[in-house]
This record gives structure tokens, sequence and C-alpha cells, in this order.
């Protein structure tokens, strides 16, 4: 069993940055795949970014540039960086795992075996 535990969301101005962390515990957080999703009100809960245990990263087109994924192994904690953050960014952000790793790129939802509570993220214009 892993568990997860995002923290850093708030509120903050279009333009501003965030952090997100997500920290694991359980498992061995060693060769795993650490992803990141969104899902904001009335909508489909869609894919941010991806982390695998290998170093490989994939994001959503619409987001490269400005979110950034990263781990601490020694911490077993992931980040998500947010920089210069948009009104529709609006989301709660939820963290998952996948593990054992079975595939790559992993991007769609089901791929996720955990998953967090996720953590609120407000941009205002």
């Amino acid at each position: 069993q892993v568990h997860l535990v995002e923290s850093g969301g708030g509120l903050v101005q279009a333009g501003g940055s965030l952090r997100l962390s997500c920290a694991a515990s359980g498992r061995p957080f060693s060769r795993n795949v650490m992803g990141w999703f969104r899902q904001a009100p009335g909508k489909e809960r869609e894919f941010v970014a991806a982390l695998h245990w290998s170093g490989l990263t994939i994001y959503t087109d619409s987001l490269k540039g400005r979110f950034t994924i990263s781990r601490d192994s020694a911490e077993n904690t992931v980040y998500l960086q947010m920089n210069n953050l948009k009104p529709e960014d609006t989301a709660v952000y939820y963290c998952a795992c996948e593990f054992p790793p079975r595939t790559w790129p992993n991007t769609q939802y089901r791929d996720y075996d955990y998953w967090g509570q996720g953590t609120q993220v407000t941009v205002s214009s």
C-alpha cells in the first residue's frame, strides 16, 4: 500500500507561482511512476505531468514551460512547480502513483494505482 498526501495548494494571483508537494509513504518509493492530475469544477480529471523512476518526464502540451515535476527521493516527495499561473489553472490537484511501474508514458488516470486526497489551487485574475 502507498499513502500519498498533497500539500502546497492555496490562493494565488494570476502570474504567481506555487509549489505542490506529494509525500509518499508505505511501499518502497523507488522504481515507480508519479503523476499529477487536476480536476476543475464540472470537468473531467486531466493529466498534468508524470515522472518515471528513471528520470523521464512527460507533460500535457498546454502546460509545458510553466509546470515542472521533480522528486526528492531522500524525502520520498514529489513536487509540482507551477509558474505564471492563470485563472484556468484553478482546480483540485491530485498526486498519483503507479507501483509497480507497468507502462510509459502514463497519462491516463486508470494507469495509476494510488491517489492522494487532492489540494485546491485557486488562481485569481
